[in-house]
This record gives structure tokens, sequence and C-alpha cells, in this order.
């Protein structure tokens, strides 16, 4: 019994460390990307929601945390963070349009509304059967499935209405500092 806690509790501190790791290299690698920190960090605002929608999921169900349902959370946090780089390339590209921040979150929101929905539903639709574990040997991945479920339902929604939110707080002089007046010299102030 002794061997058996040793090995569930470096199991579950690797797969947490991979979590927060994941977390941290995706942040980065969506820096070097879009150059610009607050791009990345406006995309990754969806990934609280996806881990309140996975312990959620897996309270209400009353499911355990174990290796699966951490192996679904880093799923989870795949799919919402490719479902919030669509919307927020998209406002990116109408921001440099408009000019205005809250504009460009507001048509991203809309445009981007049937892709994020369209690859969220997938993947939910896709895990139904896993998180349900009927058959043989099913139970075993049914947190898998939950987690990445209840994840994936919080952070859709996060993604379709958080994140355009901050998008739109974060970028929000951007007209204001492209429609300045320059100063003339040697005119009155």
């Amino acid at each position: 019994l002794q061997g058996q806690v040793k090995t569930m509790e470096s199991a579950f501190s690797g797969l947490l460390f991979g979590l927060l790791g994941a977390i941290v290299l995706i942040y980065l690698l969506i820096v070097v990307n879009f150059q610009s920190w607050s791009d990345p960090f406006v995309i990754i605002t969806a990934l609280p929601a996806a881990l309140a929608g996975i312990v959620w999921m897996l309270f209400t169900t009353n499911t355990t945390l174990s290796v699966p349902a951490l192996t679904g959370a880093i799923m989870c946090m795949g799919v919402a963070t490719a479902n919030s780089v669509l919307v927020i390339s998209f406002a990116r590209e109408r921001l440099l349009e408009l000019g205005d921040a809250t504009a460009a979150a507001l048509e991203a929101g809309y445009v981007r509304f049937r892709p994020v929905l369209m690859t969220a539903l997938a993947m939910i639709i896709g895990m139904t059967p896993m998180a349900l574990g009927v058959g043989e040997g099913g139970e075993q991945n049914a947190p898998l499935g939950r987690a990445v479920i209840g994840g994936l339902i919080f952070a859709t929604i996060a993604t379709l209405v958080f994140v355009p939110v901050v998008f739109s707080v974060i970028h929000r002089h951007y007209g204001k500092v492209a429609q300045a007046p320059a100063a003339v010299p040697g005119a009155p102030h």
C-alpha cells in the first residue's frame, strides 16, 4: 500500500508540473508568434475558465482527480488555446483596419463564433462516449473525457465572451494613440 501512494503522488506532481509547464510554454510560444506580450496574455485568459470547468465537471460527476483527468486537462488547454488564438488573431487584423478595439473585439467574437463553437462541439461530442464510461474498462478513461468536456464548455464561453472583453480593455488606447495629432514646433500651446 505504501508503494502505491508514493507512485500516485509522483504521478500527480509530474502531471501538475506538466500542466503548469504546458501553460508557460504555450504562452511563450504565442509570444514568439504574435511578437507581443499582451496578446498572448489575452489568449491565456480563457485557461482559468477551462480549469474551473474541469473542476466543476469532476465535482458534479463525483469523479476523483486521477492521471487520466489531468491528461484530459492538458488536452483541454490545447483546444482552448487554439480557439482563443482564432479569436485574437482576427481581432488584431480588425484592430489594424478599424482602429477601434471594442469594434474589433465585437466583430471577432461574432465572426469567429461558428469556428470556435464547431471545434469545441466536435471535441465534446467525440469525448462523450468516453465520458459515459460504458463498456468493458470504460470507467478507466471516463475522467479524461469528463475533464475535457467540462473544461471545453467553460473555456468556449470564456473564449467567446471574456477574451474579446479583455482584448478591448488592453487595446482601448490603440486608436487614440494612432490618431493623436503631432505637435508642431514653434506653434503656440
